[in-house]
């Protein structure tokens, strides 16, 4: 299984940002047996957009094929885009190591609208 989280950092001991669409990175991990794997920073460069970075960044995720996103909040367009994928959303906040644990325990609440 791949998530993704929107990041602060480009590394598991960044904080998850706020805003899924701004957030200057997504940290993209593989999960497997209950144990984190591969783990690789992108950055998002619908970042620095004008309008509809939320949709653009949903995009760029979704392109990973990536089962799950995990943030702490997402607009309406880019939940939209996630549904089409097929791709859960979970809300989350703190430490990305700390969350991505959750996330394997099932301690996330799943976001559907």
């Amino acid at each position: 299984m791949k998530i993704a989280i929107s990041s602060t950092g480009d590394n598991l001991e960044s904080v998850i940002d706020a805003k899924f669409g701004r957030c200057p990175y997504f940290l993209i991990a593989e999960i497997d047996n209950k144990e984190i794997k591969n783990v690789k920073a992108i950055e998002n460069t619908a970042a620095g957009q004008m309008g509809g970075a939320g949709i653009t960044a949903a995009e760029i995720v979704a392109n990973e094929k990536v089962n799950a996103v995990i943030t702490a909040n997402l607009g309406p367009r880019a939940f939209s885009v996630f549904e089409q994928f097929g791709i859960k959303v979970y809300q989350g906040q703190g430490n990305i190591k700390d969350a991505i644990r959750k996330f394997i325990e099932g301690q996330l609440t799943e976001i559907t609208d």
